[in-house]
């Protein structure tokens, strides 16, 4: 049996999947073409978030299993994976730690403008000090909008470490813990000083942060975004800006054209590039979390996480199939590393 690899993944991933008996392929170019032709002959697929796209699904011919390395799966054409009952799972919450761990860090570095302060400082620029805006968060109010692994994270550590109020709009989470729930995103816009975004990108989410939120918001807020792009409106946001309604932005997720273009001008926004996740030790449990979802996939289970299809959409004898396959492979791969 094969796995492709649509971008690199930790060794430690690898490993489980060789030990196993799976063969294992890494695509020498993420661009969708190339890996609809490397495709045929794999059972199944890990991709970051290059995606995969309905035309490297239709390519395939005895793929079982798409798993996403980490929490988004907007890249997946979960519709064309159900019209061929190919499941998509994901790792949600093993690199939560690492994304809590930077929205912290683009807060304080919001808050307190600290990437335009070394550049100034860097091209000898006086007067920094005297002409920025700078901001505490000790003791302020903080919107958390998406309460899942990253979410509850950040919130937990904005209040243990800086005594901040936790707000929290999450319509699909049961439980807050002891922070308070909002009932609907404008009741928090317009008490938190920070506004931190955590929540997928779905139909009802995307542009959530656009115009008429933004005219919700605190005066002064400062927004980070380490989910996914399309929940804010950039144009929208770089008004607010120029506004002073948001005083500074942190961002992980973007538009490709963003760096260059209006948000580009301010000192106020700071952009990284999709760090989130990047960690060693986030990229090796999120690799191993993915191996193991394929292989409980190729043994004929399903996934904890498992996003699509249904399971009644499985067809019963390609199951009995995928379990006769894998333990063949596994038997094979056993005499090969005894």
């Amino acid at each position: 049996m094969k796995c492709l690899l649509v971008q690199p993944i930790h060794a430690d991933g690898i490993a489980i999947l060789r030990d196993a008996g799976i063969d294992v392929e890494l695509c020498p170019d993420a661009d969708m073409e190339t890996v609809a032709s490397r495709i045929k002959g794999c059972h199944a697929v890990i991709t970051r978030d290059a995606g995969l796209s309905a035309r490297a699904i239709l390519a395939s011919d005895v793929l079982k299993v798409i798993v996403v390395h980490g929490a988004g799966h907007d890249g997946v054409d979960k519709a064309q994976a159900a019209a061929k009952s190919i499941l998509v799972c994901n790792t949600p919450g093993a690199n939560a730690q690492s994304v809590s761990e930077l929205a912290l860090g683009l807060a304080l570095a919001a808050a307190r403008l600290i990437p335009a302060a070394d550049r100034a400082v860097r091209d000898g620029a006086s007067g920094f000090r005297e002409a920025g805006m700078f901001h505490e968060l000790a003791g302020k109010t903080a919107l958390i909008v998406g309460w899942g692994a990253t979410g509850a994270g950040l919130g937990r550590m904005l209040h243990a470490a800086l005594g901040m109020e936790v707000l929290v709009h999450s319509p699909r989470s049961a439980d807050t813990g002891p922070f308070e729930r909002v009932a609907t995103l404008a009741d928090g816009l317009g008490r938190a000083d920070l506004i931190s975004l955590h929540t997928p990108l779905r139909e009802e989410t995307r542009g959530l942060i656009g115009t008429a939120a933004l005219a919700l918001t605190k005066p002064g807020a400062i927004l980070i975004n380490t989910a996914r792009a399309g929940l804010i409106d950039e144009a929208a946001l770089a008004e607010a800006l120029l506004q002073g309604r948001i005083a500074a932005a942190g961002l992980d997720v973007y538009t490709p054209q963003a760096p260059q273009g209006p948000l580009s001008a301010s000192q106020r926004v700071i952009f990284t590039p999709h760090l989130g996740g990047t960690t060693p030790e986030a990229l090796q449990r999120v690799a191993t979390g993915a191996a193991g979802h394929v292989l409980t996939a190729l043994s004929g289970q399903r996934p904890a996480t498992t996003i699509h299809p249904p399971q009644d959409a499985i067809d019963p004898a390609d199951r009995a199939a995928a379990v006769e396959t894998v333990k063949v492979a596994i038997m094979e791969g056993g005499a090969r590393h005894g």
